[in-house]
């Protein structure tokens, strides 16, 4: 192992205290002889040992530990002369190439942490499937070139967003763009977040969360 560390909603700044209180990333050395798909395996089964219930996500091992909710992501570097890793994607049985740095720096320099917190509130309340990373890059596509400090008017602008384009809006990884983020969701999941989106602007702005 070569490192862990905060990566996720809680280095990006688009962290809530109910959700996911921190996303740990396991850099593995390019060595390691374990599949991504073991790797993950076993980082399961440890956790299940040591008596805690882990739950598996697309690339991630979710676990309360110590009343902290955490998400581990184990990730195989792919040289010795880069930051990229390999990650497993349980969802469609494979591995892809990402960059968490990358990640982190494409949400803190688009500068849009308050409205996606607003969102991922929003979404978790709704209980919608929706990856936080997508909903950041949503966030950060609906908001391109606006200027405007207002929270509430970025806010909407966002769900109009899902309302009139997100279902057909093709989302990549900023670190790999052979890597389809927006294919993470079927059509009928993404349909969902649109016709909640719909009903939010048909709504009262105090009751969009609680």
């Amino acid at each position: 192992m070569l490192s862990i560390s905060p990566s996720g909603s809680f280095a990006k700044g688009t962290a809530n205290r109910s959700g996911t209180d921190i996303d740990l990333f396991i850099s593995l050395h390019e060595d390691t002889p374990e599949t991504l798909k073991d790797i993950c395996g076993s980082l399961f089964n440890a956790i299940a040992g040591a008596g805690y219930a882990p739950k598996r996500q697309n690339v991630s091992i979710n676990a309360t530990i110590g009343g902290f909710d955490v998400d581990l992501v184990p990730g195989k570097r792919q040289t010795a002369w880069t930051t990229d890793h390999s990650l497993y994607r349980r969802k469609a049985d494979t591995w892809t190439k990402t960059n968490v740095t990358t990640h982190i720096n494409t949400v803190v320099m688009a500068g849009h942490q308050r409205e996606s917190r607003l969102l991922k509130l929003w979404r978790n309340q709704k209980r919608l499937e929706f990856p936080s990373f997508y909903l950041e890059l949503t966030v950060i596509a609906a908001l391109h070139g606006r200027q405007s400090q207002d929270l509430a008017q970025n806010v909407v602008k966002v769900l109009e967003y899902l309302r009139d384009r997100f279902a057909a809006a093709r989302v990549v990884d900023p670190a790999n763009g052979n890597n389809v983020i927006s294919d993470d969701l079927t059509d009928t999941e993404k349909q969902a977040v649109r016709r909640l989106a719909e009903a939010a602007l048909s709504g009262n702005w105090s009751g969009f969360v609680q």
